[in-house]
C-alpha cells in the first residue's frame, strides 16, 4: 500500500509529536515541570516548520552546487546560525570521517592478505 503525500506527510507529523511528547515528558520528570497539551502541539508543529525549512534549504545548496545528493557540508551551511549545533555537527562529521578511513584501511588490509596468500 503506498502512501499519499498528505497521509505521509500525516505520519510523519505524528511520529514528531510523539518524540516531542516523550522528551517533553522525561524533562518535566528531570525538572519537577510538567508540559500542556498545548505546549506540545506548539513545540511539535515549530519543529516540523523548522525541519521543513531545513529540507527546502539543504534541497536549495545543493541544487546550487549542481548536485542531486545534500552532503555533509550542505548539513554544516544549515547549522551555522547555531553555533551549539555546528560545533556538534563538526564533531559528528569527524567521527564519521574517522570511522571511515578505518574501514577503508581494515579493507585494504584484508585485499592486501588476499592478494599475498594468493601469491
Amino acid at each position: 500500500m503506498s502512501l499519499t503525500a498528505d497521509e505521509n506527510q500525516q505520519r510523519l507529523k505524528a511520529a514528531v509529536h510523539f518524540t516531542v511528547g516523550r522528551i517533553c515528558q522525561r524533562l518535566g520528570e528531570d525538572h519537577r515541570k510538567e508540559f500542556s497539551r498545548q505546549t506540545v502541539a506548539a513545540i511539535t508543529e515549530t519543529t516540523f516548520r523548522q525541519c521543513d525549512i531545513f529540507a527546502k534549504d539543504l534541497e536549495a545548496f545543493a541544487r546550487h552546487a549542481k548536485r542531486s545528493m545534500v552532503s555533509a557540508d550542505d548539513v554544516k551551511l544549515i547549522a551555522r546560525r547555531s553555533n551549539a549545533l555546528h560545533v556538534h555537527i563538526q564533531n559528528k562529521s569527524e567521527e564519521l570521517a574517522q570511522e571511515q578511513k578505518k574501514k577503508s584501511a581494515a579493507k585494504r588490509k584484508s585485499k592486501d592478505a588476499e592478494e599475498e596468500s594468493r601469491e
